[in-house]
């Protein structure tokens, strides 16, 4: 998929609608998305790779603070979407060019017990480590919304934690691609200091998973920047 053939109206409706609705504020945009608001957020000092996916991921956090209660499949259903309710029990909205999910970080034992956000009348998926991108974020003005996404080092850190545990190649790539994308971006802009900062507050096992990914990803240099090496 090129970005030019990317959803990009069709992401920003379903934000729109969100917005609207007054459930936007309550919820995280995460994944690759992320990088085609970024390049407003980094300006010319950015270079991204274009935006090639089909998943549109919001995480919400936990407990959810959602005041409004909107039924999220009636909401999209006139756009398209079809709920798709797999057999652990949450839904994924799905629609031929774009694939809607809800995401809640999994901490502990339950990992795998879908989450039931009562306001938007679904369960949303638990997964490990998206506690990073909830740790802090960014509220961006963009399309006529107001877009909270992860803070850039920690969506870039999380890619490629996350590389390390995909089972296709081609995925393991792109989340290393984008991880690596991210972190040069932000350190480009003077600020090797607070990626550092970050880098050293993770637990020692994720430390090591992102220096192995950008190792794997002939990114040894910016390893070294954040570890303090260079």
């Amino acid at each position: 998929m090129k970005e030019k053939d990317a959803p990009i109206d069709l992401c920003v409706e379903v934000l729109n609608r969100l917005e609207k609705a007054g459930v936007l504020k309550d919820m995280i945009l995460v994944g690759s998305w992320c990088l085609y608001f970024y390049r407003e957020y980094f300006g010319d000092k950015a270079s991204l790779s274009a935006l090639r996916t089909r998943d549109m991921d919001f995480l919400i956090p936990t407990p959810p603070r959602i005041k409004a209660e909107v039924h999220i499949t009636q909401l999209l259903h006139d756009l398209g979407f079809i709920p798709d309710f797999h057999g652990e029990g949450y839904v994924r909205l799905n629609h031929p060019e774009l694939m809607v999910d809800f995401l809640v970080a999994g901490k502990g034992r339950g990992l795998d017990k879908p989450y039931p956000i009562k306001a938007l009348g679904i369960s949303a998926q638990p997964l490990r480590f998206l506690s990073l991108l909830s740790d802090r974020t960014i509220v961006m003005r963009t399309h006529g919304v107001n877009l909270r996404m992860p803070h850039p080092v920690n969506l870039g850190l999380h890619k490629l934690i996350i590389s390390n545990r995909r089972a296709r190649d081609a995925k393991r790539t792109k989340d290393r691609i984008q991880g690596v994308e991210v972190l040069r971006a932000f350190i480009a802009s003077g600020n090797v200091s607070e990626v550092r900062k970050t880098f050293d507050a993770l637990p020692p096992k994720w430390r090591g998973a992102i220096l192995r990914s950008l190792k794997d990803a002939d990114a040894a240099d910016i390893g070294a920047a954040i570890a303090g090496e260079a």
